[in-house]
């Protein structure tokens, strides 16, 4: 991979040392330019998790993607500067209680001193790298975090108290992921299946396309709009994402 192209992306240049202070603003810096969505469903598109295929869509065509890719796609950033990265599978837990399908989420884990859950494929979720060898809670620009002991060597990850999802502990590759991630991009069971968002985090806050809504915070403060037809759609998926379609993704 071209680490400088990746970087570009990230507005940043090489951190040098892989050190903490780096992995934060990486993480930082991809939160805030490389977004979540699932676009990709509604453009007949399919998640394909070849590492050429991962950087080709959020490097070279400005896109963001699910877990799946976007954490793949980061994973081997961070392996490009020099961190020691490994995959690791969770199961995100449901609106109505219960997890998910294992291999449901895919997560980072990077080793510096001490392990470190680092995560910009979760839509919302910490801004900063947490700690995996501590159950104290973790502040963050996002929330209160925690990382406590769940069964079978897993760990569950909280946010203001409740689960967000559960993590095992072995290391994975990436094909592990790929029917998952078919099935993600293609069931109606998946929890992509309602329709067409793009989320990007904004200092302070994060700025949202669903359907043809577009939805912003700052603190407390939200505000929602009607995007009136196509044109306004795609112009709005350019100037808060930076990216360029050739048709409105929808539903159906």
């Amino acid at each position: 991979m071209d680490v400088e192209d990746y970087l570009r992306r990230l507005e940043m240049v090489h951190p040098g040392v892989p050190g903490l202070e780096a992995l934060c603003e990486l993480q930082r810096r991809h939160l805030e330019r490389v977004p979540f969505e699932n676009l990709g469903r509604y453009l007949g598109e399919q998640v394909d998790l070849d590492e050429n295929a991962l950087l080709d869509k959020v490097v070279r065509r400005r896109r963001g993607g699910l877990c799946y890719e976007l954490n793949g796609a980061f994973g081997l950033l961070l392996r490009g500067v020099g961190f020691d990265v490994r995959l690791l599978a969770g199961r995100v837990m449901r609106r109505g209680g219960g997890f998910g399908p294992p291999l449901d989420h895919l997560a980072l884990r990077v080793d510096l001193d001490e392990p470190w859950l680092v995560d910009v494929g979760f839509g919302r979720f910490s801004i900063r790298p947490l700690r995996l060898a501590t159950t104290e809670e973790q502040p963050d620009p996002a929330g209160g975090f925690a990382v406590l002991p769940a069964p079978h060597g897993d760990v569950d990850v909280l946010c203001d108290g409740n689960v967000v999802y559960r993590l095992e502990a072995r290391p994975r590759e990436l094909e592990d992921f790929q029917a998952m991630a078919w099935w993600h991009a293609n069931s109606p069971a998946s929890p992509f299946a309602h329709g067409p968002t793009c989320s990007l985090v904004r200092p302070g806050g994060r700025v949202t396309i669903a359907g043809a809504r577009l939805i912003e915070t700052v603190g407390e403060t939200r505000t929602e709009s009607v995007l009136e037809d196509d044109d306004a759609v795609l112009a709005a998926y350019r100037e808060h994402f930076g990216v360029v379609l050739d048709s409105v993704p929808a539903a159906g």
